[in-house]
């Protein structure tokens, strides 16, 4: 999962990241209106969780923003305003959810899963694709019955290309959904093929086909005939 945390209070977006780090959520913070519509335009993030208050604007403005550029993150705002009008302008524009401050980083985390849950896993927390059952709650992987040892990393990027299945993924896109901004100062994202390289050869070692496709020149692609 990759968030994007736009708030102001420096203390706040540490806790947030921190805790979230720990869950193996990638979470980049702005802390400016200018700065977070960058970040829309150049990255795809799952959820954006948003103050209302901010030092150059307003978060309703960034929640209209998203909307009008048609970006498919999910939205939580997040604010020490605690009335109703703000929930009710905020749930009209179009957020998903509305957390006040302060609150527990628990139930924010579950907030996020189940938004992920509901747009990318259909409402699942097991994805099947064939013979491959993948638990999104447990973090475990079958392959035709078959515990298949991943790395939290090479889970992530499981999941990722199973809800992408059939679209061609780039290197870029891979390395951005998986390592956030961390990657702008790379030379280049050879990484991510051995990663694709160790998945595959945990799959094929249970004695199933490949499921991932190679795109040369582009990236790679899940393909939903796998068996």
């Amino acid at each position: 999962m990759k968030i994007l945390l736009i708030e102001d209070n420096s203390e706040l977006t540490g806790n947030v990241q921190d805790f979230l780090h720990k869950e193996g959520v990638i979470c980049e913070a702005v802390q400016t209106s200018f700065d977070a519509q960058d970040k829309l335009l150049a990255y795809e993030y799952d959820c954006v969780v948003l103050d209302i208050m901010l030092p150059d604007g307003s978060g309703l403005d960034i929640l209209r923003f998203i909307k009008s550029q048609k970006i498919s993150a999910s939205v939580i705002i997040i604010s020490a305003k605690d009335s109703l009008e703000d929930k009710i302008t905020g749930l009209d524009w179009g957020a998903d959810d509305y957390l006040t401050k302060p609150f527990y980083l628990s139930e924010l985390y579950a907030r996020l899963k189940a938004l992920y849950r509901r747009n990318n896993l259909k409402g699942n927390d097991l994805l099947e694709v064939g013979s491959l059952q993948v638990d999104t709650c447990t973090l475990q992987v079958f392959a035709a019955g078959m515990l298949v040892d991943l790395t939290r990393k090479e889970f992530d990027l499981l999941v990722f290309l199973i809800t992408n299945k059939n679209r061609v993924l780039s290197r870029q896109a891979i390395a951005q959904h998986l390592w956030g901004d961390y990657i702008d100062d790379l030379a280049n994202f050879d990484f991510v093929y051995q990663h694709i390289k160790n998945l595959r050869k945990k799959i094929t070692l249970t004695g199933n086909r490949d499921p991932i496709q190679t795109v040369y020149g582009i990236g790679y692609k899940f393909s939903d005939q796998y068996s």
